[in-house]
This record gives structure tokens, C-alpha cells and sequence, in this order.
């Protein structure tokens, strides 16, 4: 059984790592690591739901998420200091502050 369980692993983590290739040279933008995280993130949640992750699936999936993550990209490529938290402590006090 120990057998059986490690080809499977090795087997996915090909899959892995071939899909990852793939996916890093279509998504320049992003780094390496967070497209392979992506795609070992796709394949954990499929397992977890009890999916086959067959590569296809499991690449088509990826590619949504990573498109995604360039689409939501600011045109600057980065954000700026008025995001989050920054700009509620920036904010000058509303009329309720004084109380």
C-alpha cells in the first residue's frame, strides 16, 4: 500500500510541476512561486472536495485564478500608501470624533 500511496504522490507531483512550467511562462507578471502555489492550491481544494484532479482541470482552474490575480492588478503594479488601513488613519476625523 506504501508503494501505491508514493507513486501516487510522485505521479501528482509531476503534475504539479508540469503545470507549473506551463503556467509561469503564460504568467510572466507574476512570480514563480505564487503560480505554483496557485496550482498546489488547486490541487488540494480539489482533493479536499473529493474531484479528480485530472491536469486538465486542474490547469484550467489555475489559469482562472491567475488571470484573476493580473486583472486585479492596479495599472501602477503596485499599491499605493492611500490603500487599507493607511487611508482610515489618514482620514481626517468625521464629526462624530469629537465625542
Amino acid at each position: 500500500m506504501r508503494v501505491l500511496a508514493d507513486r501516487r504522490g510522485d505521479a501528482r507531483e509531476e503534475t504539479r510541476e508540469r503545470l507549473s512550467r506551463r503556467l509561469v511562462a503564460e504568467f510572466a507578471p507574476l512570480s514563480a512561486e505564487t503560480v505554483r502555489r496557485c496550482v498546489a492550491d488547486v490541487l488540494a481544494c480539489m482533493t479536499h472536495l473529493g474531484v479528480e484532479p485530472t491536469p486538465a482541470v486542474v490547469e484550467r482552474m489555475a489559469r482562472e485564478h491567475l488571470i484573476g490575480m493580473v486583472k486585479s492588478e492596479p495599472p501602477s503594479g503596485r499599491v499605493g500608501p492611500w490603500s487599507g488601513r493607511e487611508r482610515e488613519r489618514a482620514a481626517p476625523p468625521g464629526p462624530d470624533a469629537a465625542r
